[in-house]
């Protein structure tokens, strides 16, 4: 895996082997070290097969808590494989930030999709599920559907 000093990961090239494009994924933390190590999370329980892109954005671009738009726009950049992003969040401000990204509408990739869902749950969903070649909606699907998963 990939690892920068800023957190970012991101593995394979975005096709399924077959030519096929593959959904990024983006995980927003204010935190650079939880966005780093969600995303080694999914990636290593998504198996050894194919592995989407995906890439951390956690702190706010100085090392500190909190969130970047510059920090999440080069993330989706980086993942962008032409099959759409989705954008996982952990914290409020984080929602508001992606939230604000997508409103100006040329700061993220198309097809670029805020998703509901808890952040590492949601996460693993994601990257698994994206990684086996679904579409956008069905990542979305499955990482929203992380909300239901019960622990005892």
């Amino acid at each position: 895996m990939n690892g920068g000093p800023d957190g970012r990961t991101a593995e394979g090239d975005g096709d399924g082997g077959d030519g096929a494009k593959l959904v990024g994924v983006v995980l927003v933390s204010h935190s650079a070290a939880v966005a780093a190590a969600v995303a080694e999370l999914a990636a290593g329980l998504a198996g050894g097969g194919t592995l989407a892109p995906v890439a951390a954005a956690g702190g706010d671009g100085d090392g500190g808590l909190g969130t970047s738009s510059e920090l999440i726009s080069a993330a989706a950049a980086t993942v962008d494989r032409g099959a759409g992003v989705a954008v996982l969040t952990d914290l409020g401000s984080a929602v508001l930030t992606v939230k604000a990204l997508l409103a100006e509408g040329d700061e993220l990739p198309p097809d670029t999709r805020l998703v509901d869902a808890p952040f590492v749950e949601g996460a693993v969903a994601a990257v698994v599920t994206a990684s086996a070649g679904a579409d956008l909606a069905a990542v979305e699907a499955a990482a929203a559907e992380a909300y239901t998963y019960r622990k005892v």
